[in-house]
């Protein structure tokens, strides 16, 4: 079965053991490592692979032909994307016509982030960059581009840039929502045996709980730039029962997000029923 998912210790931690070939019965993989804005786009593609690590945000391009599994995925409280600058200013309205870089326009991160600004920010933001994720802090630092929304292990290491947050979008959503943030989802081919599928990325979570040490060599392989203690707290951050089930509340978090995101036209109109 052809898979992609990103190198990141979520990722990583969660599919080792179905990659290792650890879960009675599930068929071998077929891993490509890909950042989630490549995979993003790859799911609108119907040649693109049978499961994919998606952001939520990208879930209305796709719903005809992949379904969400509720396992796997990254979605929890404390670890919103951050808005970051150069400057010392925490107040929003100083983003006002900036040119701001983000890692996707089909992200989780960007969903929260526009609509964030028009809460937020006077007249809008002005120009949107999309950059690889690990290029946002430098460009940052550099003077490059005025702003960054930034995601992953950028939440423990900006301090390093000599940036400064302007906003936690996680904080904001959760203190508008009262609801966890949903960041990267599972999908797969509508004409799969969807139970199966589940069963099986549900089996690789609990087993990468059961046995934390054996996936520490084929994590720290795919993020070697990261030290073992970042890794550490990636894995705890972004891996928690929302991985292992999405629940009602996992799913009334996803609704939220996109049905806002569609009035607000961000993303394509789309039948909210086929989430489940």
């Amino acid at each position: 079965m052809n898979i992609a998912f990103s190198p990141c210790p979520n990722d990583t931690f969660v599919f080792h053991a179905w990659a290792h070939g650890l879960i009675p019965g599930a068929p071998e993989l077929n891993v490509t490592y890909a950042d989630i804005d490549k995979t993003n786009h790859w799911a609108a593609d119907v040649q693109g692979p049978e499961v994919m690590k998606i952001s939520y945000a990208a879930l209305p391009w796709v719903l005809d032909h992949y379904a969400l599994i509720p396992c796997g995925g990254a979605l929890g409280r404390g670890c919103g994307p951050l808005v970051l600058t150069k400057s010392g200013s925490a107040d929003p309205a100083s983003l006002s016509g900036k040119r701001i870089a983000v890692p996707s326009d089909r992200s989780t991160a960007y969903l929260l982030f526009r609509l964030w600004v028009a809460q937020k920010v006077p007249g809008g933001v002005g120009e949107i960059v999309i950059m690889p994720f690990h290029e946002i802090m430098p460009a940052v630092r550099d003077g490059h581009i005025d702003a960054g929304l930034v995601i992953h292990e950028a939440r423990f290491t900006y301090p390093n840039y000599g940036l400064n947050l302007v906003a936690d979008m996680g904080s904001w959503w959760e203190e508008d929502t009262g609801l966890p943030i949903p960041l990267g989802a599972i999908i797969a081919r509508r004409h799969l045996d969807l139970k199966a599928v589940e069963n099986w990325i549900r089996a690789s979570v609990q087993y990468a709980w059961a046995h934390p040490d054996e996936s520490k060599a084929y994590v720290a392989s795919h993020s070697q730039e990261m030290a073992p203690e970042v890794t550490k707290q990636h894995i705890e951050l972004y891996v928690n029962e929302f991985t292992e089930s999405l629940g009602d509340s996992g799913y009334a978090a996803v609704e939220a997000l996109l049905g806002r995101a569609a009035k607000e036209g961000l993303v394509p109109s789309f039948d909210l029923a086929l989430l489940r």
